[in-house]
């Protein structure tokens, strides 16, 4: 099939989605995570096909292990489609209802979208969540994988899709673009009037290209450049141990911390129970002056910081510090590079936290906890569809309401207007 007879065959299946019950979407996802644990060796073995093919090409440890499938994250892709079947149904819900002074009975309800179209990289467990999502919010859904996932997203939008069309759901709920010819992301985004939605999940490079070219509507999802800052009063133990799990325990997610922030006048402590950390892990240090002249006093490598690192999502095991001088500072810097998405601070001064919580602008703030928890599954919304950083519509961590809009139906008996 070509690209415009699978956007037009999940055109008239979202029509059918849309009417389908409770029971039949939880029972599609339940048959979904079957599907996936009957089929984890074969899901298996066509992610070894993608993995040896990125080996070969040179690709980044950070990004083989977002590839990666095992018998753990299948399990994981296959919970995700349960806890999304334990969810309430976002569909018909009843968000306003009343009497028009003509008498005509009004409702404000809750509907799908319609056509939901993915274009994402290396993460075929987004496959996963995108199809359960969709299936439970009834849009349907077009996955455009990237070309280092090719194998496994195809086997998986296969398998998914033949799983919720034999529990009821309509032919073409879930479909998947089986080629890497990078054209057919540009017919995606001109597809206006087939594609309610398109979600670009990915670099800095596939969102900006999406956002900019698109003529169908866009959710933008972000490029994580995080931030965590330790503020004077601040228990060092703590924010040794959230910066080290924000940078390292998953350093290629857009949640993981990219900059750490600390106050100049704590700077020989904090950076003393925080630098032989990250460097014991294998972190490079890219530093203003003064916190490249602690590391090499800790005989830790650094490298001083240009203009650029400073704004850098690196999505790989180096970090970028800088000493500043008190509250005022830590915020300007993050606004000034930030890019929305989360951003932390580490102190036991609750009108500081207050105040950073008021005055940072992104779509997740936190005091004294790791910017790892930006993520749907943590924020109770099953399987995320992705992480925004804008504020139209869906902002942070989204899912089911987020692939829903609602429609008036309104109920008279014979009315008409004066």
């Amino acid at each position: 099939m070509s690209t415009r007879e699978i956007a037009l065959e999940a055109k008239e299946s979202s029509r059918a989605c849309a009417c389908t019950s409770l029971h039949v979407r939880n029972a599609a996802l339940q048959t979904m995570a079957d599907t996936l644990r009957a089929f984890a060796p074969d899901i298996i073995g066509q992610n070894e096909r993608d993995m040896d093919a990125a080996r070969k090409a040179g690709t980044v440890e950070p990004l083989l292990d977002r590839l990666l499938l095992n018998e753990s994250r299948i399990e994981g892709m296959a919970q995700g489609l349960e806890d999304l079947a334990a969810l309430p149904d976002p569909l018909g819900i009843i968000q306003h209802e009343g009497e028009l002074d003509s008498g005509v009975r009004m409702q404000r309800i809750s509907v799908p979208l319609g056509v939901v179209a993915m274009v994402y990289e290396a993460r075929p467990n987004v496959t996963a969540d995108a199809a359960g999502i969709c299936v439970k919010t009834g849009n349907a859904c077009i996955l455009r994988g990237g070309s280092l996932a090719f194998y496994s997203n195809t086997f998986l939008a296969r398998i998914l899709h033949d799983a919720a069309v034999s529990a009821g759901m309509p032919k073409g709920c879930i479909r998947a673009i089986e080629t890497t010819d990078r054209s057919v992301t540009d017919e995606l985004l001109h597809m206006r009037g087939i594609i309610d939605v398109l979600i670009p999940r990915g670099g800095a490079g596939l969102i900006r290209h999406c956002v900019e070219n698109a003529t169908v509507p866009v959710i933008e999802t972000g490029v994580g450049n995080c931030h965590v800052y330790v503020h004077a009063p601040a228990d060092l133990a703590m924010a040794r141990d959230i910066v080290m799990n924000g940078k390292c325990q998953r350093p290629g997610v857009c949640n993981a911390i990219e900059s750490l922030l600390v106050d100049a006048a704590i700077a020989d402590r904090a950076l003393g129970a925080i630098l032989p950390a990250l460097a014991e892990r294998g972190v490079t240090i890219h530093g203003d002056e003064e916190s490249c002249a602690i590391a090499v006093g800790l005989g830790i490598p650094a490298v001083l910081a240009t203009e650029d690192d400073w704004a850098t999502e690196y999505l790989d095991l180096d970090i970028s510090v800088k000493c500043v001088d008190g509250l005022d500072q830590a915020v300007d810097h993050i606004a000034r590079y930030g890019t929305g998405h989360s951003e932390a601070i580490i102190t036991s001064d609750q009108a500081a936290a207050e105040e950073f919580l008021s005055r940072v602008d992104a779509a997740a703030v936190y005091w004294n906890a790791s910017t790892r928890f930006t993520d749907g599954g943590q924020f109770g919304l099953g399987a995320e569809i992705g992480i925004s950083t804008q504020k139209l519509h869906a902002r942070g961590p989204f899912a089911l309401e987020a692939l829903t809009s609602y429609k008036y139906v309104l109920r008279g008996t014979g009315q008409v207007r004066a």
